[in-house]
């Protein structure tokens, strides 16, 4: 009989240091922690942000949901607060040539103080002009202008008249047009006089007409010279009275800002374009096609006013932006368009900035799974880290998609630092495919999937609790509200001394117990709390753990929690369904017959074992081989099944379950069917730790539960996954009272000896197991077999 015992039920949990616990409770300073545990992580992270070299971007590499982005985005906040706050940018209207607006760089706040004092330029040019023009200096200046022009119209119209006065004809002006009549008695005819006139009068008439005409023509032939004279000379005057007016007003601007040459070279631009325009209102003034007000702020303003891509208060600090769609407009910024009356058009003004200029002089973080599923992103993101230039081109101008006309805005200088939030597995994708990946992104970030359980990161662990729960309003959480978390976090990462990485399923917990918390009319979270909200987040997402235990129980899969039977054995699987898991028993059953076929995956054969399951089953011809058929061949025909399992299986932790099923059924010694397995082997028969062993305990646990605890029941794992029990404190109780059992074994031999109730055997110096045990049966077995399949008589 084997001598194995079961775990005492104080190893089945982890007692939780409640000193330390208590202790981070009460002090402030845990408040303060970003990370929990990741020691090499936070070295990574604060070396990557304290490098000031090109191509030290950073790739934060670890699994979702282990509050990656939070630790991440607060350690760089608090670690970059101290750092200058950057530059501003805007763009200015390019007078020179408008499809490419100019980037101006100011220091932090400049831009929009700049932007100010250009609308404070157009409300003076509003407030000056058109009032300037109403100077008497000025009005009397055009009235002179216009008087020299009518004073030479009038001269010439003067020299015809005086002739076609000499000639007995008078000349008339009306609305422009110079008309003849004849003079009679010092009277000028009217029509019907005329026509009374003889033929010879009218025709002497007409040939003085022709006369007086020509002779007209020929005064006023410089007319259209002195029209044009006139005009430009009206234009001058505009210009030099609005010159006069606008200079004292670009003057203190220039002294302002002399120590930026570009927006010197902007405003020596702007002069004369400004000018122009002041002299077109006035002109719309004289044709009474009056503008309002409003409408010439607006014109001043689109052609005038800079536009303020990004800006900042002195006090800010370095920015950390976030940008959760990276598309390529997020990233690199966009050029709007209006429609007006049909045509569509765009200016300076409508230039917005993306998160790379938002986070310009600072950090930007980003998903790369994402950046990569979009189109150009990638290619240009390395582009502009490289060059330190940050473009806003169309990129689907370059594939055809596009021809319209647009902007080609100034690019902007950019220094920036990328941290990119990715898998392990497109980490070593981009290595391997992207020669420029390890140029750019030098600084690797590793989160570990567990924390190690030290004095720190449980201090640590607290101060995120505490932080989490005073965000969400709470007064504060008790301490043995704490432990349970700590149990619960220990439970995620299956291992007695290591804490999970995913605080975010911490952070789930509380914020379901927060629930129950208010319900309860207190705000303390407390033990009850947390209990609650695992019992009832178990009965939400339980409905398949239970329709499977419902089918056991009905007797619709067969499984037995007593006796003994041959060839059968309870192993146990775990069903992961979302985001929960659950373990449940499954029968294991093994047929031996003479032949060789060897050994027989029926889950296999019919497709439904994954590869790593049929490895372990292979895994089991080489362990007979190895045992038993030392000294003949090994032959034989065996199949091996879970049974009523209609879905796909992998894992190899029903191996040790599947070979003492085979080996009951190769023996002809039952197995206890009180009892459930679950291990993996090797071909020398150690037994290997397995994953998912609390789910497989509780599970079985449950099925024994419902029929009743008899003292017999229990589960076999193997020795070296001891670390990972937290079980359910249900079963912890029950091991307690002796109901319960639970097993660990090192070696197939003795799980055999437990499961079958009869010593194993060991190799005796001849090389013989003791008679009557279990692989002395196994060995004969196989030896008869062999003789029959083989016709030999063996070696």
């Amino acid at each position: 009989m084997s001598t194995i015992e079961q775990l005492p039920y104080k190893a089945l949990s982890v007692a939780v240091n409640r000193r330390i616990i208590n202790a981070a409770l009460k002090d402030t300073e845990a408040l303060n922690s970003t990370f929990i545990g990741q020691e090499r992580a936070r070295e990574a992270l604060t070396f990557g942000l304290g490098i000031d070299a090109r191509g030290y971007n950073l790739y934060v590499m670890g699994e979702a949901a282990t509050g990656r982005f939070t630790l991440v985005k607060e350690h760089i906040e608090r670690q970059v607060a101290s750092l200058p706050t950057p530059d501003d940018w805007c763009y200015i209207n390019n007078i020179e040539e408008e499809r490419e607006p100019v980037a101006l760089r100011f220091e932090p706040g400049g831009g929009r103080a700049f932007q100010q004092d250009m609308a404070s330029l157009i409300d003076d040019v509003l407030a000056t002009f058109p009032m300037a023009f109403d100077n008497p200096g000025y009005q009397r200046r055009r009235a002179a202008i216009t008087r020299e022009f009518e004073q030479k119209y009038q001269d010439a119209i003067g020299k015809v008249e005086t002739y076609a006065n000499a000639n007995d004809i008078a000349l008339f002006e009306d609305d422009g047009r110079i008309s003849f009549s004849p003079i009679v008695e010092g009277k000028t005819l009217e029509d019907n006089q005329f026509s009374e006139m003889t033929d010879a009068q009218r025709s002497a008439f007409y040939e003085l007409v022709d006369e007086l005409e020509n002779r007209l023509s020929e005064s006023l032939l410089g007319l259209p010279a002195w029209r044009r004279e006139n005009s430009e000379r009206l234009r001058e005057l505009d210009k030099e009275t609005a010159e006069q007016g606008i200079k004292p007003l670009i003057k203190a601007l220039e002294h302002k800002y002399t120590a930026n040459l570009g927006i010197l070279k902007y405003l020596k631009q702007l002069r004369p374009h400004l000018i122009d325009l002041i002299v077109t209102f006035l002109n719309d003034e004289r044709k009474e096609e009056k503008t309002e007000e409003e409408d010439r702020r607006d014109y001043l303003e689109q052609e005038f006013l800079p536009n303020v891509l990004v800006g900042h208060k002195l006090d800010d600090g370095a920015p950390v932006i976030y940008e959760p769609n990276p598309t390529y407009q997020n990233l690199f910024g966009k050029i709007e368009y209006s429609s007006e009356q049909g045509s569509v058009f765009t200016s300076y003004q409508m230039i917005r900035p993306g998160a790379l200029h938002k986070a310009n002089g600072g950090y930007l973080l980003l998903d790369v799974d994402k950046i990569i599923e979009q189109p150009y992103v990638w290619d240009t993101l390395k582009l502009a880290i490289k060059s330190g230039r940050l473009r806003m081109d169309l990129p689907q101008q370059d594939v055809g998609m596009v021809n319209a006309i647009t902007l080609n805005p100034q690019p902007v200088d950019l220094k920036i630092k990328v941290v990119l939030l990715g898998s392990r597995e497109l980490y070593y994708t981009l290595q391997e495919y992207d020669e420029e990946f390890d140029e750019l992104f030098r600084v690797l970030v590793d989160f570990d999937t567990e924390i190690p359980v030290t004095r720190q990161s449980l201090f640590d662990f607290v101060g995120r609790v505490r932080h989490h729960v005073a965000k969400c309003g709470l007064a504060g959480i008790s301490s043995a509200a704490m432990r349970r978390l700590v149990e619960y976090s220990l439970r995620n990462a299956e291992h007695q001394q290591k804490l999970s990485a995913h605080f975010a399923d911490v952070i789930e917990l509380i914020n379901e117990a927060r629930y129950f918390c208010r319900k309860a009319g207190t705000d303390t979270i407390e033990l009850s709390h947390i209990t609650t909200a695992l019992s009832a987040k178990k009965r939400r997402t339980g409905r398949v753990s239970q329709s499977l235990l419902n089918d056991i129980k009905e007797g619709h899969v067969l499984i037995a929690t007593e006796g003994e039977a041959v060839g059968k054995v309870n192993g146990l699987t775990v069903l992961e369904v979302g985001d929960t898991a659950f373990g449940t028993p499954a029968r294991i059953t093994a047929t031996v017959f003479a032949g060789a076929s060897g050994v027989v995956d029926i889950e296999r054969e019919v497709e439904l074992g994954q590869p790593i399951h049929s490895k372990g089953v292979m895994l089991l011809t080489g362990y007979l081989g190895n045992k038993y058929a030392q000294h003949f061949p090994l032959t034989l025909s065996a199949n091996i099944a879970l049974e009523q399992s209609y879905g796909h299986i992998d894992g190899d932790s029903a191996s040790l379950g599947e070979l003492v099923a085979l080996i009951s059924a190769l023996t002809d010694i039952p197995a206890l069917q009180t009892l459930a397995v679950t291990g993996s082997i090797n071909q020398y028969g150690e037994v290997q730790a397995v994953g998912g062993v609390n789910e497989k305990i509780e599970g079985f646990f449950d099925l024994c539960q419902h029929r009743g605890l008899t003292g017999n029941q229990g589960v076999v794992i193997p020795k070296s996954n001891e670390i990972n029990l937290v079980l359910d404190q249900a079963v912890i109780e029950a091991v307690k009272k002796g109901q319960f059992h639970i097993y660990s074994v090192q070696t197939v031999d003795d799980a055999l000896s437990l499961l079958m109730q009869k010593d194993a055997g060991g190799l005796s110096s001849k090389g013989r197991y003791p008679k009557n045990s279990i692989n002395y049966h196994a060995v004969n077995r196989l030896y008869n077999i062999a003789l029959m399949v083989n016709g030999g008589d063996g070696d």
